[in-house]
């Protein structure tokens, strides 16, 4: 359990795209009809008539005439204010940035740590599982939080407790949830619709520390992870297999390179899936075909890792952090990029502390929640940013409450809602959100 608790500090979400709408305004134009005679006369009449009345309506503010927007002006430009009328806005001092903060939101119905966190389509956040006290008290329990009331609810209780499992959001808006704990060779999904979790398909292997990906196709891979049999056997995976949401089956793919557990694995915009680290593969990285079920190597990393974190970044690159060395449980800052192009690792700025959560920010800033005090291994509330153009880390205000083995969740809003963790030897139910301010 604590060996779990280690390495798994730096498990996080994955956030979703910043979708944009553009409105485009157009008038339409009167084109005057021709008419002779005695009708000239009167239509010039009506016309002046209705031009003077128009105008004192329209210039005592008793008629409000629409502004047509030039759709592609700057946003600037669609300021209605005329040149002969200066613009108040365009006069008036500077708004100042709004600085980013932690504020402290609904608690979880109960404690737990080591648990999974989904942003569901409708924009509510899935908690399952996980452990409730330090001592390895395995949930089945769920819950739900709802952003626009900062409340938790609960939700249907799983078929198996679990813990350190994997939880995939399907196209379909349900949530797939497989392994876990003693749970390695179950797999079962939950309705957000019904609040239901139900058992589907029979997995080929058992296995924990696995990988869990959505390929392009709606289909998730699952791939390499180890299984622990009588007398503590420890066996380590290359096999992977596929999951059909449209039959619930599972189905066996390629292997793997290399065998590998607590790995990560990346879709990279191409459809391609990294998998990096891990295991007795902990430098190496491979790419995952789903169009013909291959495995090819790839560059090596620049150092080893497994139970690391990987992000992928909106130029295509992506990033790996932290974790530990190899087969030790020496834990390293180090951090690096990945270039699908070339297929090469390159270092990058590393970290400036141990663990916490990572989570990728609509701004393009990566935010790490929380670390580790590398005298003692207690939890820190401490949190940084990454620019990923500059490769610079800044300190950015910490969180209410220190805590690890938590989790970040970028929700629709652009916050990020941390839930739960270990912190001071004990676990926690409260919950927090980190609001980046005008400022990231």
């Amino acid at each position: 359990m604590t060996d779990l608790h280690t390495r798994f500090r730096t498990l996080d979400d994955l956030s979703a795209p910043n979708l944009w709408n553009d409105i485009e305004e157009r008038a339409m134009a009167m084109q005057p009809v021709r008419r002779s005679g005695t009708w000239v006369l009167i239509a010039v009449t009506l016309l002046l008539a209705l031009a003077i009345g128009g105008a004192v309506l329209v210039g005592s503010g008793v008629i409000k005439l629409p502004v047509t927007v030039d759709a592609s002006a700057s946003p600037s430009s669609a300021n209605p204010s005329s040149s002969a009328q200066p613009s108040t806005a365009a006069s008036a001092s500077p708004v100042a940035p709004v600085p980013a903060s932690w504020t402290a939101t609904g608690s979880m119905l109960g404690s737990r740590m080591m648990h999974s966190a989904t942003r569901l389509a409708d924009g509510r956040v899935l908690v399952a599982g996980g452990v409730a006290t330090i001592d390895n008290q395995e949930l089945a329990s769920a819950e739900l939080y709802d952003p626009g009331t900062g409340q938790w609810t609960p939700t249907g209780i799983m078929n198996q407790a679990r813990y350190l499992h994997t939880a995939t959001l399907l196209p379909n808006g349900m949530v797939l949830v497989r392994g876990g704990g003693a749970t390695s060779d179950s797999a079962e999904l939950y309705d957000p619709s019904r609040g239901t979790w139900t058992a589907t398909g029979s997995v080929i292997e058992a296995r924990n520390e696995f990988s869990a990906t959505l390929l392009p196709n709606g289909k998730v891979l699952v791939a390499g992870g180890l299984v622990t049999v009588g007398g503590g056997e420890i066996t380590i995976f290359d096999s992977a297999e596929l999951y059909d949401p449209a039959t619930g089956s599972w189905a066996g793919t390629g292997s793997m390179v290399s065998p590998r557990q607590g790995h990560t694995a990346t879709l990279l915009p191409n459809g391609i899936v990294l998998v990096a680290g891990g295991g007795t593969g902990a430098v190496s990285a491979e790419l995952y075909n789903p169009n013909s079920g291959t495995w090819t190597a790839t560059g090596n990393m620049v150092e080893a890792r497994f139970g690391h974190v990987a992000i992928p970044l909106p130029d295509g690159t992506v990033w790996v952090a932290g974790g530990a060395n190899g087969g030790s449980t020496q834990v390293t800052t180090s951090a690096e990029l990945y270039d699908p192009v070339s297929g090469s690792w390159t270092p990058t700025a590393s970290m400036p502390g141990f663990g916490g959560t990572k989570t990728l920010l609509f701004n393009g800033m990566v935010l790490m929640a929380g670390s580790v005090n590398s005298s003692d291994g207690s939890e820190l509330a401490s949190s940084w940013l990454f620019d990923p153009g500059s490769g610079a880390w800044t300190a950015t205000v910490g969180m209410i409450e220190a805590r690890g083995s938590h989790t970040a969740t970028l929700l629709l809003n652009g916050m990020v809602l941390v839930a739960g963790g270990g912190g001071h030897s004990t676990v926690l139910a409260t919950a927090e959100l980190y609001d980046p301010g005008s400022g990231g």
